[in-house]
């Protein structure tokens, strides 16, 4: 289900439109690995690998936004999306960390 918020940035010219394309949507994917995995090389240089980082988290943020069927020429566009194409993801993330909480507190006192 796409955010209203996304289809509100839509109306007023700031996202556009466009139909998906897993083609698309796995060349995003394997550059957002690719440049993560050379961002996490600590023989590059420090700036090399936080440029390589920050554009692997665009890219990595612009195939969510795309999944969607939105698309933006604005990075920042891209970065302020986040909370609404990946809102399930944190939804799960902040239920499973819920989960892990009770399990832990149900293992009760150290035992010494």
């Amino acid at each position: 289900m796409t955010s209203a918020n996304l289809d509100n940035l839509s109306k007023i010219g700031k996202l556009k439109k466009e139909p998906p394309d897993q083609a698309e949507l796995e060349g995003l994917l394997q550059a957002g690995r690719n440049k993560l995995k050379d961002a996490r090389n600590a023989s590059n240089a420090f700036e090399s690998r936080f440029d390589l980082a920050y554009n692997a988290a665009h890219a990595l943020s612009l195939a969510a936004l795309r999944w969607h069927g939105y698309r933006s020429e604005n990075r920042y566009l891209v970065f302020q999306a986040l909370p609404h194409t990946l809102e399930r993801l944190l939804a799960a993330a902040v239920e499973m960390a819920a989960r892990l909480l009770a399990a832990v507190e149900a293992l009760g006192p150290v035992k010494g």
